[in-house]
Formats: C-alpha cells, structure tokens, sequence
C-alpha cells in the first residue's frame, strides 16, 4: 500500500513491533506510532493526529495486518502534543481501551482543549510573545492557529494516569516510564531492559532536533531540563530506540550527546548576537529562524517559545541581562 516520501505506510520490524507512519498535515510529513503485540492483543503508542487522511491511512493499515479495534487492549501516549496525543479519544471509542499517560500531560491537554476551549492558554501565550517583542500582526495569527487544532483532537479521551518509575507490559515486555521533560513536560520515555529498546517520543530524535519550548505557566527552565534528561538517558544501553518521528535507530547515547552539543552551539550563537547588539526575543527568533517560518503560524510558535527557552536560559545563568518591563523586554551581553 502507498506510504509517505517514499516509505510504506507501515513496516513490520524483526522485533515484532508494527510501526505506523501516521500522516501529519505540516513539514514533519508523519508521526510514528507503534503496535506492540502480545497474548491479549495490541498496546498502542502515540496514535497520531485526526485528520481524515490519518483515519484513512489508519484504516488500511489495520486491515493489512490484520488488526481489529477489539484488538487493541491498551492506549499510551509518550507526550500530549496533538501529532502524538490527537486520535487517542477516537481509538478509545472505538477498542474501549484505557488510555495512560502523566497527569502532567493531562493538566496540559486539559489547558489547551478542555473547559473554556483553550481560552486562557491562547492569552497567556499572546502576553508572553508580546512582552518579547512579536509584533501586533504575527500575534493575530496565534489565535486562529491554536483554534485550528481543536477538531485534531477530538474527542478527548479519559485518561488513566502513568508516572515515571512505574513499569508496565507492552508487547509482551516489562518497560520502565522514565520522564523525560523539557520537550514536553509530563513526556514519559520507555525503557525494556531485557531487550535494550527505548521508546523514546520525541526526547531523542535520530535526525531531527526536538523542539524545547517555554509555555506560559510552566517552568522557564526547559532547556535545562531537557539537557539534564539527556544526560539521564545516555545513562541507559540502548540497543534500538523507536522515535516518534524518523526511523528506529541504534547509537542512542551518541545521539543524546549531539543534541546536547546542538544546544550550546545555539547558546552561543545568541550571545554571539547579542555582543553585537540588543535585541527582543523577537528579533533574535526572526534572527535564528527567519526565512523558514515566514507566515506560518505554526513554525513562528514553535521557533519563538524555543528561542526564548534558550535566552532564559542564558539569562538564569548570568551570560546574558535583561532590560525593560514588562511591557517590552530587551536582552544583551
């Protein structure tokens, strides 16, 4: 059956572990989700996004290999992100299966899709790119952005809660949820230690770097985490890790230090930017991402919260000050 960029849509690995390419309707092109089979059926990971091009690639792939909705017995979610979280409640309507993630990854869907429609997130998030500098017509944008994703996630699943240091059965195998903050907080990575697999989300991503974002009422300290979590996790022997995005790959631990060594090449960068001048956090996001976010709203959210993740963190560590109030904040070195 067709697949995306030249891949099938999904392979069976000689692990035994079906990983599903899940399209996505922006520059990622797929999401992976995995079906992990054991003698009561199937553990889903990560279903995707609901589009109906996703629900459609979902469909024939069941068929193909044979799998049933009864079939799956259980729905977990590495992150909350809506290309990972998005067709969890249509798969549990569907299978009657519990699906578990943190609490912390809850409390962040709920934020974002629950009571008042994402209402206060969408303000809180406005103030705080307003405050470093994003213009009046880019912050028009965010709105309708955020607003776009809400039919991507219905309908909302109940949530059975998973915590780090907490084993469960996945495919036969016992795995230990490790958390793994900074790309998403409340993320949960999986470790089997029999088989030295990682189910690793989008923490360590073989080609590709996870995205590190400040979100308004959490932590400003993301990058940090997320640093500290690689260390953690280059910790583990890793034989084969499973990605949310990419393909399974091997050199885990080399690939956690080359993410790590990423960031500081960017820390610098921006101390390098602003010794030669001042500048919001703004100038410095259209600085660093500048002709590859032009008009899309959704690129410009991801590279401004990761910009600022990276100037907080610079400022938390005295390389670089700050001047202004909070109507409009200037850094500089």
């Amino acid at each position: 059956m067709g697949g995306l960029a030249g891949r099938p849509a999904a392979t069976l690995r000689p692990e035994g572990i079906v990983q599903v390419r899940v399209p996505l309707p922006f520059s990622l092109k797929w999401v992976n989700s995995y079906l992990l089979r054991d003698d009561r059926g199937y553990t889903l990971i990560d279903p995707g996004l609901h589009t109906a091009e996703a629900v459609a690639s979902w469909e024939a792939v069941m068929a193909e290999h044979g799998v049933a909705f009864a079939d799956i017995h259980t729905i977990v979610l590495t992150h909350q992100h809506p290309d990972h979280y998005g067709l969890a409640g249509w798969f549990q309507q569907r299978s009657g299966a519990p699906v578990r993630m943190s609490a912390e990854g809850c409390a962040y869907a709920e934020r974002l899709w629950g009571a008042d429609g994402g209402a206060a997130f969408k303000a809180e998030l406005t103030a705080l790119y307003a405050r470093h500098g994003m213009p009046a017509e880019a912050l028009a944008t965010l709105g309708p952005h955020l607003d776009s994703f809400v039919a991507k996630v219905a309908p909302q699943p109940a949530v059975t809660f998973l915590e780090a240091g907490q084993t469960v059965r996945m495919g036969g195998e016992t795995w230990l949820a490790i958390d793994a903050p900074g790309h998403a907080g409340g993320q949960l990575v999986f470790y089997a230690a029999s088989r030295k697999w990682m189910l690793c989300g989008d923490q360590v991503l073989p080609t590709i770097t996870p995205n590190v974002s400040v979100v308004p009422g959490e932590d400003d300290r993301q990058l940090e985490r997320f640093l500290a979590s690689l260390r953690e996790l280059a910790r583990y022997d890793v034989e084969l890790a499973f990605p949310g995005h990419r393909e399974p790959f091997d050199r885990f631990a080399e690939r956690a230090a080359e993410l790590a060594a990423h960031h500081e090449r960017r820390l610098a960068e921006i101390v390098g930017l602003l010794r030669e001048e001042p500048r919001t956090g703004y100038a410095l996001c259209m600085r660093l991402f500048g002709e590859r976010i032009a008009g899309d709203a959704h690129h410009l959210r991801f590279a401004m919260s990761e910009t600022l993740a990276h100037v907080f963190h610079l400022e938390h560590g005295g390389r670089i000050g700050k001047r202004g109030g909070e109507g409009s904040y200037t850094y500089f070195a």
